[in-house]
C-alpha cells in the first residue's frame, strides 16, 4: 500500500481514545485512524432529488403558514 504521511493535531481526548481503541484493537495508531478515515469517506450522501420524490405527500395534514407570515418573530 503507498501511503502519504500526512501531520494531524488531536485534542488530548480524541488522543487518548484513540490509543486506547487502537491497545483494545491490538492495531497502531495509523491503523485505527486510515480505518476511521475510510468508513467516514465511504458514508452515501442521499440523492436530495430522490428523497424528496420519496417523502412527497407524506404529511398531508401538514398546514404551512401564508407567505405573508414567514417573517414574523416566533417565540
Amino acid at each position: 500500500m503507498s501511503a502519504t504521511r500526512t501531520q494531524v493535531y488531536f485534542t488530548e481526548d480524541q488522543r487518548r481514545s484513540l490509543d486506547a481503541l487502537a491497545k483494545r484493537e491490538g492495531k497502531t495508531l495509523a491503523a485505527v485512524v486510515r480505518e476511521a478515515v475510510d468508513a467516514y469517506v465511504a458514508q452515501v450522501s442521499p440523492d436530495l432529488e430522490v428523497v424528496l420524490d420519496e417523502t412527497f405527500g407524506s404529511m398531508p395534514e401538514l398546514e404551512v403558514p401564508a407567505r405573508s407570515e414567514w417573517d414574523r418573530g416566533y417565540g
